[in-house]
């Protein structure tokens, strides 16, 4: 699987509005300069989390941006999927879609077991649980796993 910029900038965007005390809005520089992102991009990809409902615009002198909802009600896979798309495609379809025949016949039950490892950690990650740290024990067992920090 690889993490597109677009949604580690996402992700990084909302931890910073996620942070913001008492869910003040926060302006789109102010975002970008928090985890030393380009604006341009934040602003893009601000825009599409407002469509997805996951921020709000502020409007006026002390405006900006804003998570819709609460921190603890967002998970790191909405944001991802409202940047990106589906979490996991291949060839740009859902694993469900494929077929496979012959020897790869095994190939799409690999595909769909990636694909529920990967909603496993992401459905699981609050926006909250990100900023404090307090991240599933599932997902801290997984880090921690022998080889995990390795590059094959």
């Amino acid at each position: 699987m690889r993490v597109s910029a677009k949604a580690d900038y996402a992700v990084r965007a909302c931890a910073e509005l996620a942070a913001s005390p008492h869910g003040d809005p926060v302006a789109a520089d102010v975002l970008a300069a928090g985890q030393g992102l380009p604006v341009s991009f934040v602003e893009r990809i601000l825009g599409d989390l407002r469509r997805a409902g996951i921020v709000a615009s502020v409007r006026g002198r002390s405006g900006g941006y804003r998570l819709a909802r609460e921190a603890n009600q967002i998970t790191l896979a909405e944001v991802i999927r409202a940047v990106d798309g589906p979490l996991v495609t291949v060839r740009d379809e859902r694993p469900p879609g494929l077929e496979y025949a012959g020897s790869a016949a095994s190939l799409l039950d690999v595909w769909v077991a990636l694909r529920v490892s990967v909603r496993e950690v992401l459905d699981q990650v609050t926006l909250e649980s990100l900023v404090t740290g307090n991240l599933p024990e599932h997902v801290r067992t997984k880090a921690a796993s022998v080889g995990a920090w390795e590059n094959p």
